[in-house]
């Protein structure tokens, strides 16, 4: 029996491999290769451009921890923008919140969210939910092109800084991301890694970008068994709230909400960095 493996190579010198027992679709999308596949160990998995980006098994991890962190500091949050997460993910986690008015989610490439809805509808099935727009464009654009204050939450949901996530890195990203949220505006960032060294560049110049733009700007950590390293990052920056000083914990505890990695005690434990990633971190603050 012939045995298929996908194969992932995290630096040059180090790769991360998963059986799969079929291919279930690819294509060539106008921005990216698409591909689906079905494993025994992380269930329907896809790849862009042949990097891992979501898997059945491990995607609550990541969908809790972009979303919930917020929530739970500024449970008062109501207009949402997702940028990018054409899984769907980011989005059905949002939805969760009741009293939560608008969600819109702007993804570059409709192929990943039609995709998604057809081979994964663990992380698609909320995209239809009412509240919920859906706009095929560039994020970089739409931000420009957003009204001052029109959001409280921004959730950046991209793929790593090349091809078609690269503007999603810049100061200019940035800065329209500061203009258009709210007073109370929290900023969540896809952060990067700080453990390969190509990764960990990436993560210092995010960070130094935010934090010379908001004057609270930090960065907390989780677990994402099937990226690079395991250990990957989110940046957290807003204009008014702290997410441990300012943490609503009985008011989030209240909405009542199943989850399988996020909580109380892991919210505050996420900031607390190791001392070589700090170390990094300061480097830049120096």
């Amino acid at each position: 029996m012939l045995d298929l493996w996908y194969t992932e190579e995290w630096t040059d010198n180090c790769r991360f491999s998963l059986k799969v027992k079929e291919q279930i679709h690819s294509e060539q999308s106008e921005f990216q290769k698409i591909d689906f596949f079905k494993s025994e160990e992380f269930g329907t998995f896809f790849t862009l451009d042949g990097l891992m980006m979501v898997n059945e098994k491990d995607e609550f991890v990541y969908h809790d921890m972009i979303t919930h962190v917020a929530l739970a500091t500024n449970p008062n949050i109501k207009r949402v923008l997702v940028i990018g997460g054409g899984d769907g993910g980011t989005v059905r986690e949002v939805t969760r919140y009741p009293h939560i008015e608008k969600i819109d989610m702007v993804e570059i490439d409709e192929r990943v969210v039609r995709l998604s809805q057809k081979y994964l509808p663990i992380t698609a099935s909320k995209l239809e939910d009412p509240r919920v727009t859906l706009y095929f464009e560039d994020g970089l654009k739409f931000v420009e092109e957003s009204a001052e204050g029109s959001y409280d939450l921004i959730l950046v949901d991209s793929t790593d800084p090349i091809s078609v996530g690269e503007g999603l890195f810049t100061t200019g990203f940035y800065k329209n991301c500061y203009r258009v949220l709210s007073d109370e505006g929290i900023l969540i960032n896809q952060h990067e890694s700080p453990y390969f060294a190509k990764y960990a560049a990436e993560m210092k110049k995010a960070h130094n970008k935010i934090k010379n733009l908001f004057p609270v700007a930090k960065v907390y950590q989780f677990h994402q068994p099937t990226y690079p390293s395991g250990h990957w990052l989110f940046g957290f920056a807003s204009k008014k709230f702290d997410p441990i000083a300012d943490h609503q914990r009985e008011a989030w505890e209240k909405f009542g909400l199943k989850t399988r990695y996020y909580n109380s005690d892991i919210h505050t434990g996420a900031f607390a960095l190791p001392t070589f990633v700090r170390e990094m971190l300061e480097d830049v603050e120096g």
